[in-house]
């Protein structure tokens, strides 16, 4: 599916099958736990789905589950593989998006960047001045779409 984001760029969301190669640069998680998303609140952005770069000599699969417990303190249970988008910047900007069933929180006293986890039912029980400009971007909006469409969210 291709689109153009608000600043006209285009962007490429292609659905992703478990087996296919994760090459991107960047990672984002749509993490559920007792049937409710975890968000998190960036200290910059507001709040968003965890995610963030793939460190050098880590998997990508490895740099969400990071990602998720520094700015959650989420312990992943199950990864699933969903889909990739590219923005067709000058610099073209790659992402990997997970699903992640949640097996557990853990408190902790510093989140990486982060104020924190946001536990909601449903995307839209975040005010929309508080949204990251990511939760409201359309490939992660479809990638949202998707995790329902097959079946992770009962």
């Amino acid at each position: 599916m291709r689109y153009k984001d608000p600043y006209g760029l285009n962007v490429d969301l292609e659905y992703k099958e478990r087996d296919d190669v994760q090459k991107a640069k960047h990672v984002l998680g749509i993490p559920i736990y007792k049937e409710n998303y975890v968000l998190t609140h960036h200290k910059i952005r507001g709040i968003e789905f965890p995610g963030g770069k793939v460190e050098h000599n880590e998997t990508n699969k490895e740099a969400i589950e990071r990602e998720l417990y520094e700015e959650t303190g989420a312990i992943a249970k199950e990864i699933t593989f969903i889909a990739s988008y590219i923005v067709h910047d000058e610099i073209p900007f790659d992402k990997d998006v997970y699903f992640i069933e949640i097996d557990s929180i853990e408190e902790k006293d510093e989140y990486y960047e982060t104020y924190g986890p946001i536990i909601v039912k449903n995307i839209d029980d975040v005010m929309e001045q508080k949204k990251s400009f990511l939760l409201k971007d359309k490939a992660i909006l479809k990638c949202v779409e998707r995790v329902n469409k097959l079946g992770f969210l009962k």
